[in-house]
């Protein structure tokens, strides 16, 4: 088996041979890519369930299906994406060719997270494809079923000279970081991001991060309280919460939080029955050693548990649980939660609202919910996330056209669809040029006049531009 630096050395190889450039090679690995997935979702969904408990359905649509569309919309836009993008000109260089050429990086590593261990992963991989690069992937061993397929899977249907996968847990993630990559794409949590970031300061590598926070959902004026539960709990309790752009908290008033509260209560029974921990369409919790800080959580938190909260360790399994009369500084406020655990704050205006958002450092994506587009348009408007999402959760996530990422905290950069052909592509500006004008590129040449400066500074401002010849 070859050691890290060699596998990181053979895709450099075929990086520096041109391999993964032509649009044909790229084409051609993109579809065997959807191969890969499309043949093996029965695998996948196995290892998914054995994982995190996944449910079928919630298997297909948040990691088969949405890597299915993201590989459709690379491959039918990919020969648009390659094109040279012409810029304008002034009349200095009215008669050169001036236009963006993406480029590719080089050999990019992917580190992805346990929580989605499939989609998370293999997304940036379809804009690194798309992009020419060749790619390393770091899958989570937490989710070591997932890890293991994945193994499998990538060098049966993958050039192996262009894609690796390199597995193990936290040591062998530190060395692998002692390499040389073109760019490193990490999805994870922010104690981890420093550490990356500091592996990558050595080598001045350029770094994707997409991390998380609390996500706050805000609910405010007149609301259908019926479809803002229900669309609240699928969003929350998805995955059993452990989605980084889950609902992390509710905000409200005293009056909406008595409304939503038995609204709340049925939809959670509509959805996972009187005995949820029965329910196969409720996922459970990765590990012991992340239940035990759930339950840590909500052990110390001040607030009252009004739905849900029971558990059973052994088979890592939370309620979905809602927690009232919960203050800012309470133990559920100090850190993002991951899991089925749902607190409840009351602020009496928007304004009060709007200031609480805006002290906490900015998430990964904002949720409000209100009839009134005046309200939605105030938090639009007065806040930063990453994602702002109106009268529902996680939704706007799914769709390729849309940059998914953060902000300040929450993650740096952006990708899904061409946003991660552009992250992962170098926009290398390009100037040809010939030999005419050669008298007007005179004014330029020593010795200097006045007369020359004035000439030179109207043909390279905007008074001089092409739309005036």
């Amino acid at each position: 088996m070859d050691t890290q630096s060699q596998v990181v050395d053979r895709l450099r190889a075929a990086s520096c041979s041109g391999i993964p450039v032509p649009e044909h090679f790229r084409r051609t690995q993109l579809t065997k890519f959807m191969s890969m997935i499309k043949d093996n979702e029965e695998l996948i969904v196995n290892a998914l369930h054995k994982d995190l408990a996944k449910p079928k359905f919630e298997a297909i649509i948040s990691e088969v299906d949405i890597v299915i569309n993201d590989l459709h919309h690379a491959i039918t836009n990919l020969t648009s994406w390659m094109q040279p993008e012409y810029v304008g000109k002034n009349l200095a260089t009215k008669l050169d060719s001036c236009f963006v050429r993406r480029e590719p990086l080089g050999v990019v590593l992917i580190i992805g997270p346990w929580n989605y261990p499939l989609q998370l992963l293999l997304l940036p991989m379809v804009g690194a494809i798309a992009a020419g690069n060749c790619v390393v992937l770091k899958p989570s061993e937490v989710s070591a079923a997932t890890e293991s397929l994945i193994a499998e899977l990538i060098p049966k249907y993958l050039s192996q000279d262009c894609y690796a996968v390199v597995r193990g847990g936290a040591e062998e993630t530190k060395a692998l970081l002692q390499n040389r990559f073109d760019h490193i794409f990490y999805t994870g949590s922010q104690s981890v991001a420093r550490s990356i970031l500091q592996a990558a300061s050595v080598h001045l590598t350029p770094v994707t991060l997409e991390l998380g926070g609390k996500c706050p959902c805000f609910i405010y004026g007149r609301v259908n309280m019926a479809a803002a539960a229900r669309r609240l709990a699928w969003a929350k309790f998805f995955n059993v919460g452990q989605s980084c752009v889950a609902p992390d908290y509710v905000l409200c008033s005293p009056a909406t939080r008595d409304a939503l509260l038995p609204e709340l209560r049925q939809a959670l029974e509509d959805f996972y029955g009187k005995e949820p921990q029965t329910c196969p369409d409720l996922s459970r919790i990765v590990t012991p050693r992340h239940w035990t800080r759930l339950m840590k959580l909500l052990e110390r938190s001040g607030g009252k548990v009004v739905v849900g909260g029971e558990s059973d360790q052994e088979d890592k399994y939370i309620a979905p649980t809602v927690v009232v009369d919960v203050a800012e500084d309470d133990a559920l406020m100090e850190e993002e939660i991951f899991g089925p655990i749902l607190p409840i704050l009351t602020v009496e205006s928007l304004e009060e609202g709007i200031d609480f958002i805006n002290r906490k450092e900015k998430p990964l994506a904002l949720y409000v919910f209100s009839d009134e587009s005046s309200v939605v348009n105030t938090v639009l408007e007065n806040t930063s996330s990453g994602g702002f999402c109106s009268n529902d959760g996680i939704i706007h996530m799914t769709l390729p056209s849309l940059p998914f990422g953060g902000v300040g905290a929450s993650g740096w950069g952006s990708y899904h669809g061409r946003w991660t052909f552009e992250t992962l592509s170098h926009r290398r500006a390009c100037m040809l040029r010939g030999w005419a004008l050669e008298r007007l590129n005179g004014l330029r040449y020593p010795p200097y006049r006045d007369d020359k400066l004035a000439w030179l500074r109207w043909t390279t401002s905007s008074k001089g531009s092409c739309s005036l010849m």
